[in-house]
């Protein structure tokens, strides 16, 4: 296939938008592959649906490899069957009504209409099902950025698995950790797999896949002896010791008045804030819960919600007065009736805690003696914890969220009845697994890995065309023989025959950043040679005609 720069809509631009900083958001911009329509809503232009297109292609094939039947559900969803699920309360999830005042969703995924349509799944003879299908999905992202990095609208490659057992899920779950990984290598990317949190996705594990880019939104924490990887929701981290004043028994009041914060009440009491603890006092539903961490530590709001098992808000001040008779800093455990839910690292020692009166906090307050709560790991893992496997250091790089794979279990089965009768005759519920890539965001990352000061460098398994032929004045009837001869090999050709000076014709094609650029010039017809340069190592060669598409088959691998 031939196609020509002069009828192309392609508006490359010698500057980027004046609020880029990621790579990406640049070069895609510059490049004339997307743009922006409003905050994190965007257009893919011609050349960049082609690259999209050839990224979701990439994903069709290895998921139709591991048994995957592709499908389309609708975006529109009516609103019961996220209530069904309970998730229609979170916060990033557009609601609207229609003209008859019925409640409709705009999904960020699929898990409740898969699982609405897999009632129909009635045998284990039926099993396992994995669906998959490409679709539209709006997210009410509070801070859009980074061009497709993180936006509000986004196609999604969601697939999911339908088991007769746990069993069974662990090998759906291996199938599409193999197809992701073949996927991320076949896209030219370096990338992790790595511990994640379920979060509001419900369920009870999953994991992710991370590429390292200076520009990415999320934080990929790895030890040094390079045998953990882990994103930084879910990174699990052995922190300090804490230096612990002498042990009380029972704890003893203290007056704090006007302290209110960690490093306030460690200075007035000349101790080391890892030896105080912090309340996170949150609503889950109409149920008051208090989340319990080191004072100096960060809460993983995704660790939570993973314990918790459904999305949580934080309280108010009059519901936080309303539960333990004081204000928000000088909360804690001891005498409360709700449900405590303490980091890991509070399990042994002693520590300051709010006396739930105004200044007042409590000293040697111990988790098992004074209090009873449910422990869980919701602490913030931190660069220069130690490594949870190896006692190494923990490091943190910026990196992108490729894709998440979920174990669902039965989260979504038992709210929806979606069960089979199993062989022993016993009626189950169906054991599901959630599967997705973002393959504009996977864009992202492959420019964020491969671009240098002039543009884009596509590996050439996603670009928009195999071969840029540049043609040089009075050479086009030799670029169009030269054009034709490549796409008669099964080459993808970009022919640049405008009316525009060499320079910016090359300086275009450094920027849209195809695998080759073949010259046209003179030399073609003193001695039938073209110049031949590949984007990843900038070199020109010449090379006769003849050879011609043998050394682009070459380059291309």
């Amino acid at each position: 296939m031939i196609a020509r720069a002069s009828e192309l809509f392609l508006p490359t631009l010698r500057e980027p938008p004046a609020d880029a900083e990621a790579a990406s958001h640049k070069l895609l911009v510059r490049g004339g592959f997307i743009r922006q329509v409003g905050a994190g809503l965007w257009t893919f232009l011609p050349l960049g649906w082609r690259v999209h297109q050839n990224v979701v292609q990439i994903i069709r094939e290895e998921i139709n490899a591991i048994g995957g039947q592709e499908m389309l559900e609708p975006v529109l969803t009516p609103a019961e069957l996220w209530e069904t699920s309970g998730r229609i309360g979170i916060p990033i999830v557009f609601k609207l009504k229609d003209r008859a005042g019925r409640d409709y969703v705009l999904p960020f995924s699929h898990e409740e209409t898969m699982t609405f349509h897999a009632r129909e799944l009635q045998s284990y003879k039926q099993l396992p099902q994995l669906w998959y299908h490409f679709s539209t999905k709006e997210r009410d992202e509070p801070r859009p950025r980074g061009g497709l990095l993180r936006v509000r609208e986004f196609i999604m490659k969601d697939s999911y698995s339908f088991d007769r057992d746990e069993a069974g899920l662990d090998r759906s779950f291996e199938a599409h950790r193999g197809a992701y990984e073949r996927i991320w290598e076949r896209c030219g990317l370096e990338a992790y797999y790595v511990e994640a949190e379920s979060g509001i996705m419900g369920g009870r594990e999953s994991s992710g896949f991370m590429a390292p880019a200076e520009s990415g939104e999320n934080i990929l924490v790895r030890c040094e002896n390079g045998d953990y990887y882990a994103d930084y929701d879910a990174a699990r981290g052995i922190p300090r010791s804490p230096d612990f004043p002498d042990p009380l028994d029972p704890p003893e009041e203290i007056e704090t008045p006007g302290v209110v914060t960690i490093e306030a009440l460690a200075d007035l009491l000349g101790i080391d804030p890892a030896a105080t603890s912090k309340a996170m006092p949150v609503m889950v539903g109409e149920r008051p819960v208090l989340a319990l961490i080191r004072g100096d530590d960060r809460l993983s709001e995704e660790k939570l919600v993973t314990v918790l098992g459904e999305a949580y808000r934080p309280m108010t001040d009059d519901e936080i007065r309303a539960v333990f008779g004081a204000g928000g800093g000088s909360l804690g455990p001891v005498g409360v009736t709700i449900d405590v839910v303490a980091d890991e690292a509070l399990r042994e020692g002693q520590f300051v805690a709010g006396a739930n009166r105004d200044g007042w906090h409590l000293r040697g307050v111990q988790a098992g003696r004074d209090y009873n709560p449910g422990f869980a790991d919701i602490r913030q893992a931190n660069a220069g914890d130690t490594c949870p496997l190896c006692g190494g250091k923990l490091l943190e790089e910026p990196a992108i969220e490729l894709g998440h794979i979920f174990k669902l279990g039965t989260f979504y089965s038992v709210r929806f009845g979606a069960t089979f009768l199993d062989e022993d005759g016993q009626e189950k519920p169906l054991v599901m697994g959630s599967y997705g890539i973002g393959p504009g965001r996977t864009m992202a990352a492959i420019v964020e890995q491969h671009h240098d000061d002039k543009g884009i460098q596509w590996p050439a398994s996603v670009a928009p065309y195999d071969v840029h032929v540049v043609v040089i004045p009075g050479m086009e009837e030799h670029a169009q023989s030269v054009a034709d001869a490549l796409s008669a090999d099964g080459l993808e050709v970009l022919v640049d025959e405008r009316d525009a000076r060499a320079g910016e014709k090359f300086a275009d094609a450094d920027l849209i950043g195809c695998p080759v650029r073949v010259t046209v010039g003179r030399k073609v017809a003193e001695d039938g040679t073209v110049d031949v340069r590949e984007r990843a190592k900038g070199d020109d060669k010449a090379v006769s005609v003849g050879e011609l598409v043998s050394t682009v088959r070459e380059i291309l691998g």
